[in-house]
């Protein structure tokens, strides 16, 4: 499952408010915010300010709505929607771009269940980590809440929301939460026909989503060939615009289009796992950027020529056999830009192209390693991204690798054994404080020991 966020500012002159109650965290408890046909969904032909605040958004009648009746939630955590199945996918990738800009997407399921209360009744939630990187830096990450009907449609019970500028989260903007500030939306019915009209947000002048069902029997091209049964979605905004959606059976959210920016899934597992071992010309191009990035570094160019010319063979092999077709796009590119950097003796820039062709390869490891492994591999490549921005002396960009790490850990370090992750731990929390009061040295400094902490985890 993904699932494409825009991120809603709260507009100004929004006349309609918000019914709110006491919400508890991780199961605690609170007032309902009322059934989903109360006021506090903006139903019953409500005007639905835009974001502006300069008119109603041209929202469906209730006669096309399939979401105004109240959900029931006898066994919530268990999503078996094929089209939304967010409690079967461990982790989800889609690259795409935004404004110009490359976008990369990570989805990635949480351990345990977020007990969120609604309507007087405790409903564990499927949690997700949503993290985006733009012109590959981060962006945004949100922790999402998902539940499934007894009738089988999928609910959104909220998110918590950091959005990031230069290396620091800006502001929490989009962040919601079932009873605290409203209904939770429908995100997905359970037998969706065209014309079906649901709100996958429902709380005016705070976050705002219509979804109407285009089709629902179009054919995508998947990473493992055609998936079929696809549902076309239109998804009405808060500002007005309208943005394209794909949910395809067994991934979810494929496909999103906007004005200036497009983002497709580019592999899922385990939907889109192989099993067994890594191909030999896998680990090739994953430990070759590591080994071009160490000599570059030195300045042994003789060797960084070496490595990288065995790496474009590698590529080329395993090229010719069935890689995904944004992967191949992403390790084409990532590989050719190697080998021109490698020919520049450029360390910098070499170093750089050298992290990219192993995110790229590492990325399509995941075909065969589980995620919550290659997310290990993922934080020591991220750890010499620092290494390489602090010595250009980029605050702003030391700052995003802190978090960025950080953003890993919290998804990967669950299963490590506990002395072992305290060292991690300790590692991520020096970086992070060196990064926070913007010492580069001082966070350069940190990774050494934090890198071997890495080492030391088993997998």
């Amino acid at each position: 499952m993904t699932r494409r966020r825009c991120c809603v500012r709260l507009g100004v002159g929004v006349v309609l408010m918000i019914a709110a109650g006491a919400c508890g965290s991780d199961g605690g408890s609170g007032s309902s915010a009322g059934a989903v046909t109360s006021s506090s969904a903006a139903g019953a032909g409500a005007c639905v300010r835009n974001e502006q605040g300069t008119g109603c958004l041209p929202t469906a009648p209730d006669s096309a709505r399939v979401d105004l009746e109240r959900p029931s939630f006898s066994d919530p955590a268990r999503i078996s929607n094929s089209r939304f199945p967010v409690g079967e996918l461990t982790q989800v990738l889609q690259l795409g771009h935004e404004g110009g800009q490359p976008l990369r997407v990570e989805v990635t399921r949480l351990p345990g269940a977020k007990v969120v209360a609604w309507n007087g009744q405790p409903v564990g939630t499927v949690r997700s980590q949503f993290v985006a990187y733009l012109g590959g830096r981060i962006r945004e990450v949100a922790i999402d809440y998902f539940a499934q009907a007894d009738d089988g449609a999928v609910w959104y019970f909220g998110e918590d929301v950091a959005n990031y500028e230069d290396g620091v989260v800006a502001d929490h903007d989009g962040t919601w939460l079932t009873g605290k500030d409203g209904p939770p939306g429908m995100i997905m019915p359970a037998a969706p026909e065209v014309g079906d009209v649901y709100r996958s947000e429902n709380i005016p002048g705070k976050v705002f989503e219509q979804d109407t069902i285009r089709s629902t029997g179009e054919t995508v091209a998947g990473p493992r060939g055609p998936v079929q049964g696809v549902a076309h979605v239109q998804e009405l905004l808060m500002d007005g615009t309208f943005e394209e959606k794909a949910f395809a059976p067994g991934y979810g959210e494929f496909r999103a289009e906007a004005k200036d920016e497009l983002v497709t899934v580019a592999l899922a597992v385990p939907v889109d796992a192989t099993g067994g071992p890594v191909p030999a010309e896998l680990a090739t191009l994953a430990d070759g950027g590591a080994a071009v990035f160490d000599a570059a570094a030195a300045g042994r160019w003789p060797a960084v020529t070496a490595r990288v010319g065995a790496m474009a063979a590698a590529w080329k092999r395993l090229a010719g056999g069935q890689v995904p077709t944004l992967l191949a796009e992403q390790l084409d590119k990532t590989t050719g830009a190697l080998t021109r950097a490698a020919g520049g003796r450029d360390p910098a820039r070499a170093g750089q192209a050298a992290l990219r062709v192993e995110q790229a390869a590492l990325d399509l490891q995941l075909r065969y390693r589980a995620p919550a492994v290659v997310d290990l591999d993922r934080l020591d490549l991220w750890a010499r991204q620092l290494l390489l921005d602090a010595a250009a002396g980029d605050r702003g960009a030391v700052a995003g690798d802190a978090a960025t790490l950080q953003v890993i850990w919290d998804r990967a370090g669950h299963g490590a054994e506990a002395a072992a992750a305290g060292r991690v731990t300790a590692g991520l929390t020096a970086v992070g404080k060196a990064a926070a009061g913007k010492d580069v040295r001082a966070a350069a400094a940190a990774i050494p020991p934090l890198r071997t902490a890495l080492a030391g985890l088993t997998p």
